[in-house]
């Protein structure tokens, strides 16, 4: 592993934490094949992603992501403030002396993460959407373009905007949002789906996971 993070770190010229996190979870191998014997399909386990995270992950492959979700410090400081931490507990975990008065609180949704979530509160029958912010960061060719693939179940509906992105140079980032919508009857706890982003030679994928929480 520390020969993974060295590789990791000197090909993407960011700190590993960060950088590292984007490429295992998005170039991750989504086994779906039923006569696999670590299939990871929501029919062998209804829990989904909830079980076995975004896919088996392919170590190789992540020393040349193509793009990252980047995430600083202050993002997660944003993060933990909007998730209701008190600057006492937020100096807790940051070791420093950031106050959430001084930030602008972040929505779960919107933390930079290579993920999407989406909560379903039962036993509502409307239909539920939110919109994710992200921003992605080229380190794969300098001039690239990629393409949205997406993969969604029967009751979850995927919307990406802009659905291409067209990069000029290494480092250069690009946001886009993504809409999901779903039905709160999908006919199971766990529905999952798929956003790629494609270029013909990496393929950066994210887990997309429509789940019912129980109303108390």
């Amino acid at each position: 592993m520390v020969i993974l993070d060295f590789n990791v770190k000197v090909t993407l010229k960011a700190d590993v934490p960060r950088a590292l996190r984007t490429p295992l979870s998005n170039l991750s191998m989504s086994l779906l094949s039923k006569n696999s014997t670590f299939a990871m399909s929501p029919k062998l386990n209804t829990d989904a992603e909830f079980a076995y995270g975004a896919g088996h992950l392919n170590p190789v492959n992540a020393v040349n992501p193509g793009l990252v979700y980047d995430a600083e410090e202050l993002d997660y400081i944003k993060f933990l403030c909007g998730q209701g931490y008190s600057t006492e507990k937020l100096r807790l975990v940051s070791g420093d002396q950031n106050n959430c008065s001084d930030v602008t609180k972040t929505a779960a949704s919107d933390l930079n993460y290579p993920s999407f979530g989406l909560v379903i509160i039962s036993p509502s029958k409307r239909s539920i959407s939110r919109v994710y912010h992200r921003t992605v960061t080229n380190v794969g060719m300098p001039v690239s373009t990629y393409k949205a693939v997406i993969k969604a179940p029967p009751g979850l509906k995927v919307t990406v905007r802009p659905a291409t992105l067209s990069f000029r140079s290494l480092g250069q980032k690009i946001s886009f949002t993504v809409t999901v919508r779903a039905k709160a009857d999908v006919g199971g706890k766990v529905v999952s789906g798929s956003l790629t982003w494609d270029d013909g030679v990496h393929l950066v994928r994210s887990p997309i996971v429509s789940f019912v929480f129980p109303s108390s």
